[in-house]
């Protein structure tokens, strides 16, 4: 196919609500070496593009400016020196950003093939939770089958992810969700137990769910005001992992205490700064043990809305209302 020199993409001048997006035309990026090019056909929306958008998530250096970090489609373009794909390839990928525009250049590393009987909007919801999934509860959490983690942000994108990751990995997940229907939703996703963070104390009812136990692993995205009760909820050698702090940082009047008797780790990390090498790890990994669930449907992509692209500011705000239960795409076709 004849590749156009000019694209549109969604940009915005100034940081600030949903309304500031609008849609521009620019050059169509280069593949540099170890890159391809892709004709998008569709996009995810994650949180950390609400964060870029608002002024408090700024790209890595050398990234691509424009918003989206997950985009499906098709190879139209090989850098310098990839071998693992050609031209015509359907890919899905994990991007450094750009993924808001009609093309788009991603490390060849951090492509994956769209699993078996996935269509562009299915494989588009997949790399950005399954990534941060697998690097944060299996890479950095350790979780092993037969072992427990409470996962809060049950029906977010990454909360839906890691319920059924860790369950088909042969843990046990539970799950903290903000109403009746979010919470029905993590049981049909496989939970063991769900819990109603507005009507209930989340640590006396994983408490009394594990007979007193409490759980292997808890992997948060909430931050400060959960931090005393996610350590209490942990075992002996528990692990608690952070991955975002939509309620703050600074956490007050915590007691340490329970990281020593209990000798737990506290840790946690983002994937955008991660190189090229360790995100084509991750990817390799997820080919080679959850691809295959997805081709099986032991795993299934959640998706609580698709949008044309030119709805891109009410995809944000729909985002930001919480009120969904798994991903949000942005078709391009």
């Amino acid at each position: 196919m004849t590749i156009p020199t000019q694209m549109r993409h969604v940009t915005f001048d100034t940081p600030g609500a949903p309304e500031v997006m609008q849609f521009t035309t620019g050059p169509v990026p280069q593949p540099q070496p170890g890159e391809v090019l892709v004709k998008v056909a569709a996009a995810g929306i994650n949180r950390p593009d609400i964060q870029q958008r608002k002024g408090a998530y700024p790209p890595p250096p050398g990234a691509s400016p424009i918003l989206g970090l997950e985009a499906a489609g098709e190879v139209v373009a090989l850098g310098e020196g990839v071998t693992a794909w050609r031209i015509g390839d359907h890919v899905t990928g994990l991007c450094n950003g750009g993924a808001y525009a009609e093309y788009v250049a991603i490390p060849a590393g951090q492509c994956l093939p769209w699993p078996a009987g996935f269509d562009a909007i299915q494989a588009a919801s997949l790399p950005e939770t399954f990534f941060t999934v697998w690097a944060n509860l299996f890479d950095l959490g350790r979780l092993t089958p037969g072992e427990s983690v409470l996962i809060h942000g049950g029906t977010s994108g990454i909360g839906v992810t890691a319920i059924q990751l860790a369950t088909a990995f042969g843990a046990k997940a539970y799950a903290t969700a903000g109403s009746a229907a979010k919470c029905a939703a993590c049981l049909d996703l496989g939970a063991a137990g769900v819990i109603n963070y507005r009507e209930a104390d989340f640590l006396a009812d994983i408490k009394a769910m594990t007979e007193g136990a409490g759980v292997d692993v808890v992997l948060d995205m909430v931050g400060a005001p959960y931090t005393n009760r996610n350590l209490q909820a942990l075992k002996r050698g528990g692990r608690l992992i952070q991955i975002a702090f939509m309620q703050g940082t600074i956490a007050s009047d915590v007691d340490l205490l329970p990281i020593m008797v209990k000798r737990l780790t506290v840790t946690g990390s983002t994937m955008r700064p991660r190189t090229a090498a360790e995100k084509a790890a991750i990817a390799t990994s997820l080919h080679n043990v959850v691809w295959s669930w997805l081709e099986a449907g032991t795993v299934r992509p959640v998706i609580a809305a698709t949008l044309p692209w030119s709805d891109v500011a009410q995809a944000h705000q729909l985002m930001e209302n919480s009120t969904h239960v798994g991903k949000i795409i942005l078709n391009l076709g």
